[in-house]
């Protein structure tokens, strides 16, 4: 069984025709932008509770010492809050992070 050739246009192809996306302005205070796309919701919330919750279950009933099990939850926390603070230039992340970081020092 043999596949025809699809037919081709004789002449060049015409241009694009599209209108060009129009980029989102940016904020005037100089922060981040507006919109939904790079925010951390309570959906996302919710999957990574899920993704814990199931990943620590998993390794408990398979009878990794309880210790061991809340060290690499806390390595996959720490991995993961470091990943958003780089990825969506965290100032505001990272300053929370570093103000609880300095709350639970002084003991307060």
């Amino acid at each position: 069984m043999s596949i025809p050739p699809l037919p081709h246009p004789a002449g060049p192809a015409p241009a694009c025709t599209c209108a060009p996306a129009a980029e989102a302005p940016a904020p005037a205070d100089g922060g981040e932008p507006d919109g939904a796309a790079g925010r951390f919701g309570p959906t996302h919330a919710l999957i990574l509770l899920i993704a814990v919750l199931g990943l620590g279950s998993g390794l408990f009933l398979a009878g990794t010492k309880l210790e061991t099990v809340f060290a690499l939850l806390g390595g996959c926390g720490a991995i993961g809050a470091a990943t958003l603070t780089a990825a969506g230039g965290g100032r505001r992340l990272m300053s929370i992070l570093v103000e609880a970081a300095v709350r639970s020092g002084t003991g307060k």
